[in-house]
This record gives structure tokens, C-alpha cells and sequence, in this order.
């Protein structure tokens, strides 16, 4: 089977629970294990069409579709862009790159940087920035563009592609729902894709537009993949009451065509594509009404046949390591509410191999217990797939939650379990994970913060090898250039009560033990839960992270040192003038200059003295 991938949405899972309690190792228990899931096949279009019929018309209720997840996407951590163009006329100074996950997969931003020129999206509009002058050079509109577009960016040599999504909101009279008889009407999106060529003066190569949501992309080389999620376009009539309107609104999906459920993908010229029915693919314990599609298009080329396919299901979270792709997604019956009994939630995964630049080939699928909580829950290491989970049952009789590491290998068409660690957190959700070779490193929060240590270098048998509990938690784990871990989170009372922002240095070499603390009281910062807006600068230690006072004071990018010991305030940036614009929020750093960026400009500093600062405007 060949080019079966999706990208999934979020979901929100309610957890109870008291004590902590010691993790257990655990060798997999087959009466435990969830079960086996692959991805099958449709037999031609007619069968396609009648199963998406089928699966909808379960959800339709007298105002359309009913408990569909429509939003909630989770931010997904980043990886670099390529440090030296091809063909450049001279060497790129040294920079820093988008903060990645793993190195070989890189994810749009709203800024990139090659080290000779600085490319970001801000205000609806395509800005380039050369850091030599430190001028803003040029400025592009982008065709169908406003100054309201969400965009991110993807730097190929001399091409960037922008990824933008314009919603309009939903039209509607008088508090709380419609009347039956007045189908709730259905949000309409437009994903647009447009090619800017950078080799000259800036100029748009070509546009792509779609009806599918935008979810998130990938890029290894010049290859992009690029995920888009969407609901079947059918308009529901309603009627004159509850039960008219159903009946009504189930004649609409019975009648609706292929199309209502196939995006289409339209080139700039004239040419569309959809996905042929030969490249849709489902959950074998299930079938979706909504889809999933993935695109494939290499920047040196084009924006051309996009040589789509789509999965019919919901999810939560991609990983990517530049050869594998791993996708995962909640069931749907986890979303049905009002329950007469708990469930235990459960997580699918899907392994695609994305070497080369065409389709993506399917290469098997397995499933763990409980949810993840974003990308950095999730890494490949020799073949193997880690996983730090949550569980807890949902709904009457739920029981308290714990986390477990999981060791998926691949036997054939399928991820079996080889490994699991148990008992992390009882009581408590995971906050933050990172695994860097074979140790795992897990935080758990509800009052106070353990940070777990485990070792997987026998990959059958996790085992803790320390665990360190500390007032607050840590959102976000990074490794430092000397073997450290780097936390960034909120501290917190005894009783588990926030106060500000917490910066941790841990020593993780035998038992971790927390060497050092920053601590700004009544702040938060974007880096907690999105990775892009954290920088560190292996070279000299220099981190920075976006602040936000929570009294609603200006924003701006606190400037760190941070060395084997402790971790010092340097300094701190903020835009000049009263109105900083929407915080972008992202830094780096090029040559000896640190850049930070916000809604309204870029600022450069010298990045040892934070001094002689240039303020570029954005106009």
C-alpha cells in the first residue's frame, strides 16, 4: 500500500487524580495492550462515497454535524532551516536556525534565515530583511492576501514558500444555538499557497488555493509536504423542527457527491486537482466523515500536480525525522458525550517512510494507551518508536491518571509493543518531554514538578534511573552544549498555584538534581508551549525567550547566559515606540548580532552587550 498520511487535529481530555506513586517497569502484557490498528483501502470511488455517506450521516443532528472537532490544533515543535545556500555569491555568516526537534525535518515559521537575508511574514505581507544594512529591502504583497492572513514560512535556496489560511466567521443572530429549522451554517476557510522566487527582486512564482484547512508542513531539501484538514461542503437545509431538520439534513448528505468530501487544490491557470479515490485510506476501526490530505511539492519545480493523499480520520500529532514520518490520532467515540460508562482513551500510530521526493509510502501501524501531548512526546532511535503517554479513563467512574513510556518495533505491517514503563505521575499529566538518545526525559504536574529520568538503552525493559520533585514544572526541555537539560515553565507554590515565569538548569549526568533557577515573577512566555519562540546559542550560551507580563505590561524577549553552572540574566529587548504589534515573538541570532522580532518590526542588537540597537519598522 503506498501514500496513506494524515495530519491529526487536537483533542481535550479531562484527568482526575490524588497521589503520585513510584513507575513500575513492565514488559508488554498482550491483555493490556490496545488493540491492533492499520490503514486499509477503498475498493474504487462508489465504495469510497457510500462509506463517507455512511460516516457522516452518523453525525448529522438538526443543525448540521454534530460533535465534529472542528479546532484546537496543536502547536507542533520545529526543526532548521538549511545554514548555506547553494550557489550563494559568498559563505552565509554563522546563524542560528528555526529550533528543531530533529535536525533533518524542517517546519515553517513565521521567520527564516539562510545568514544572508532574513524573510518574515508579518501584517499579511512577505518582508526581506538584509541583516548586513539591517534595512528592510523589500516588502510584498501576496495576491488574495490581507493584513489579517495567518502565514508561516519554508526557505528553499532562493525560494520561500507562504502558507496562509483566511476564516471567515460564522454568521449568526441571537444568543446560543439556532432554532431547528436553521441548520447552524458551516465555517468556510481558504487555505492559500503562494511560491515567491527571492532571486531578484522579490516576485511570486506561482499560487495554489483550497478550500481544506492548513494544519501544519514539512520540508527535507527542497521537498515540502504540506497537511490539510477538511470537513465535508454540503449545505444543510434544516426544517420546521427538530426532527424535520434531521430528516432533511441526512437527505443532504445522502444526495452530496464525491466532492463534497475531496477538496480540490487549484493552481493559479486554471488546474485543479483532487485526491483520486485510489489514494484515500481509512482506519481499519474506524471510518471518518472528515479528511485529511497531504501534498507533496518540491520549491526548486514548482507549485504543479501536488500528488495528493488523504486518510479519512481525525488526529492529534505528526513526528518527523526526515526518512520516517509518524502520525497519530484519537478514535472518534472518544468524542461522543453524554457516556453511560468511562472509556480509556487510546492513541493510533501510523509510520510512513517520506525518503525522496515523491508520494509517501505506508509502512505500519500499532496503537498505545492514552494521549500524547504534543510532537516531543514521540522519537525514533535505531528503528524504534518512544512514546510518553497519559491515561485516564473519561467519563462516569474515571479513575486517576498516571503516564507510561512506550517502545513501539516494527514487526511487518505493524508497531508492536516490545516495552513500556509505567507509574509516571500518578495523579498528574504530563507537562514536558524530551528523549535525547536513550534516555527519556518526562515532567508530570498537579502540585509539584517530578522530573523523570529513563533509560531506555534496553529498549525491551525502560527503567527510571532518578526522579527530581520541585515546586512548578517545566513546558518546554532543551539540551544545552555540555550534556545539560534546560526547563522552561512556570514556578509554583506548594499547593501548585503558578506565580511566573522559571527557567531550570538540571544536571542529569547520575540522579538530576536542579543546579540553578531564573525566575521572573508574574510572567509567562510563548516558549512554554511553542518551541519556535525559544533560542539557544550553543556558541556563548545565549538563550531568549518572549515575555509577556501578565499584568498587561509591553512584551519583550528576555536575553539569558546560560553555562554549565547557572543560568544569569543578560539583559532584555523590547520594541521601541507604544505599540509593538502582534508579538511575533521569535529570535536569532547572525554573526555577532541578536535579531528579535515582534507584530510591528525586527530589532538588532549586539548580541554580547544587548547595545547599538537598529529598529526596522515594518511599513
Amino acid at each position: 500500500m503506498r501514500g496513506r498520511i494524515f495530519l491529526p487535529v487536537a483533542t481535550t481530555l479531562l484527568l482526575a487524580g490524588t497521589a503520585a506513586c513510584t513507575p513500575s517497569e513492565q514488559a508488554p502484557d498482550r491483555d493490556t495492550e490496545a488493540p491492533p490498528v492499520r490503514l486499509v483501502a477503498y475498493r474504487g470511488c462508489d465504495a469510497l462515497l457510500d462509506e463517507l455517506r455512511r460516516a457522516t450521516l452518523d453525525k448529522v443532528g438538526p443543525y448540521g454535524l454534530d460533535g465534529v472537532p472542528v479546532d484546537g490544533i496543536e502547536a507542533l515543535a520545529k526543526a532548521p532551516s538549511a545554514g548555506k545556500v547553494p550557489g550563494g555569491p559568498a559563505p552565509a555568516p554563522e546563524h542560528s536556525t528555526t529550533n528543531s526537534h530533529e535536525p533533518g525535518a524542517d517546519e515553517p515559521d513565521l521567520v527564516k534565515t539562510d545568514g544572508r537575508r532574513i524573510v518574515a511574514f508579518a501584517q499579511g505581507r512577505l518582508r526581506i530583511v538584509d541583516p548586513a544594512s539591517r534595512k528592510v529591502t523589500h516588502t510584498l504583497e501576496l495576491p488574495g492576501g490581507t493584513r489579517y492572513d495567518n502565514g508561516e514560512l519554508l526557505l528553499s535556496g532562493d525560494r520561500v514558500l507562504v502558507l496562509t489560511r483566511q476564516a471567515r466567521a460564522i454568521p449568526f443572530e441571537g444568543p446560543g444555538r439556532p432554532l431547528p429549522g436553521r441548520a447552524l451554517p458551516q465555517p468556510t476557510q481558504t487555505t492559500r499557497l503562494t511560491l515567491v522566487d527571492l532571486s531578484g527582486r522579490p516576485k511570486v512564482a506561482g499560487t495554489m488555493t483550497s478550500g481544506a484547512d492548513y494544519l501544519d508542513a514539512r520540508q527535507t531539501g527542497s521537498t515540502v509536504r504540506v497537511v490539510m484538514r477538511s470537513l465535508p461542503r454540503i449545505d444543510f437545509p434544516g426544517g420546521d423542527g427538530e426532527k424535520k431538520s434531521v430528516t432533511a439534513n441526512r437527505e443532504a448528505v445522502r444526495r452530496a457527491p464525491l466532492e463534497a468530501w475531496l477538496p480540490s487544490f487549484d493552481v493559479e491557470g486554471g488546474t485543479s486537482y483532487r485526491t483520486p479515490c485510489d489514494q484515500v485510506s481509512r482506519p481499519s476501526s474506524y471510518a471518518g466523515s472528515s479528511m485529511l490530505t497531504m501534498l507533496t511539492f518540491d520549491l526548486a519545480k514548482g507549485l504543479g500536480d501536488p500528488q495528493p493523499v488523504a486518510v479519512t480520520a481525525d488526529g492529534s500529532t505528526v513526528y518527523g525525522n526526515g526518512e520516517s514520518l509518524y502520525v497519530t490520532g484519537t478514535p472518534p467515540a472518544l468524542f461522543e458525550w453524554p457516556r453511560k460508562k468511562a472509556v480509556e482513551p487510546r492513541t493510533d500510530v501510523y509510520k510512513f517512510d517520506i525518503r525522496g521526493s515523491g508520494r509517501p509510502s505506508y509502512v505500519a501501524s500499532g496503537s498505545v494507551k492514552g494521549f500524547l501531548l504534543n510532537q516531543y512526546s514521540m522519537s525514533e532511535h535505531e528503528g524504534n518508536l518512544r512514546l510518553a503517554a497519559t491515561t485516564s479513563r473519561i467519563g462516569p467512574g474515571s479513575r486517576a491518571s498516571q503516564s507510561s513510556v512506550y517502545v513501539l518495533a516494527r514487526h511487518g505491517p505493524r508497531l508492536d509493543q516490545i516495552g513500556r514503563l509505567d507509574g509516571l505521575g500518578k495523579g498528574e499529566q504530563i507537562r514536558s518531554v524530551r528523549f535525547i538518545g536513550t534516555t527519556g526525559y518526562v515532567v508530570t504536574f498537579r502540585q509539584t514538578d517530578p522530573l523523570y529520568v529513563v533509560d531506555l538503552r534496553d529498549p525491551r525493559r525502560p527503567r527510571t534511573t532518578g526522579q527530581l520533585k520541585i515546586n512548578g514544572f517545566s513546558a518546554y526541555l532543551h539540551p544545552t552544549a555540555d550534556g545539560k537539560l534546560l526547563g522552561v515553565g512556570q514556578d509554583a507554590d506548594a499547593s501548585g498555584r503558578t506565580s511566573g515565569l522559571q527557567v531550570s538548569l538540571f544536571d542529569v549526568s547520575a540522579g538530576p538534581r536542579r543546579l540553578d533557577a531564573y525566575k521572573l515573577p508574574g510572567a509567562a512566555s510563548q516558549a512554554e508551549f511553542e518551541p519556535h519562540a525559544f533560542l539557544y546559542w550553543p556558541k556563548t550560551g545565549l538563550t531568549a525567550v518572549p515575555v509577556t507580563p501578565r499584568d498587561g505590561g509591553p512584551p519583550e524577549t528576555l536575553v539569558l547566559k546560560v553555562t554549565g553552572a547557572g543560568v544569569t540574566k543578560l539583559g532584555s529587548v523590547r520594541p521601541p515606540g507604544k505599540d509593538p504589534g502582534d508579538g511575533a515573538g521569535r529570535s536569532l541570532v547572525i554573526g555577532d548580532t541578536l535579531w528579535t522580532f515582534s507584530g510591528a518590526g525586527a530589532h538588532a542588537v549586539d548580541a554580547s552587550t544587548l547595545k547599538g540597537g537598529d529598529w526596522l519598522a515594518y511599513r
